[in-house]
């Protein structure tokens, strides 16, 4: 429960720190080598103001997605392998704008404990 607890807090400030607004709530589940987070309540009012045309929608999920994969595809933040106990390989991720929901998954080299 820690370790989930500290692997939240982690993607927390990576996304506060890109987007300048962090998920209000943070569910992750630890399967095999995967680490799979569901991330509720992540859009600036900016953000939400933007998609609310179909356009902006497709702006706002092209960002959040490209550029958070961009990001972890570069370096994994600092302290995620150390935590997990294992090599990051990469990160697939999705954005549900109108509900305000992300899902990533967080492919390792090995299976996490």
């Amino acid at each position: 429960m820690k370790k989930i607890h500290e692997f939240n807090d982690i993607i927390r400030k990576l996304r506060k720190d890109l987007f300048g607004k962090g998920p209000e709530r943070i569910h992750t589940i630890f399967i095999d080598n995967m680490v799979v987070s569901t991330l509720y309540g992540n859009l600036t009012p900016t953000e939400q103001f933007i998609a609310r045309t179909p356009e902006g929608k497709e702006m706002v999920h092209r960002a959040r997605t490209s550029m958070i994969q961009a990001v972890y595809a570069n370096e994994p933040p600092e302290g995620l392998e150390q935590l997990v106990d294992a090599k990051f390989l990469h990160l697939f991720s999705d954005f549900k704008i109108d509900d305000d929901i992300a899902v990533s998954v967080f492919l390792f080299d090995r299976p996490i404990d």
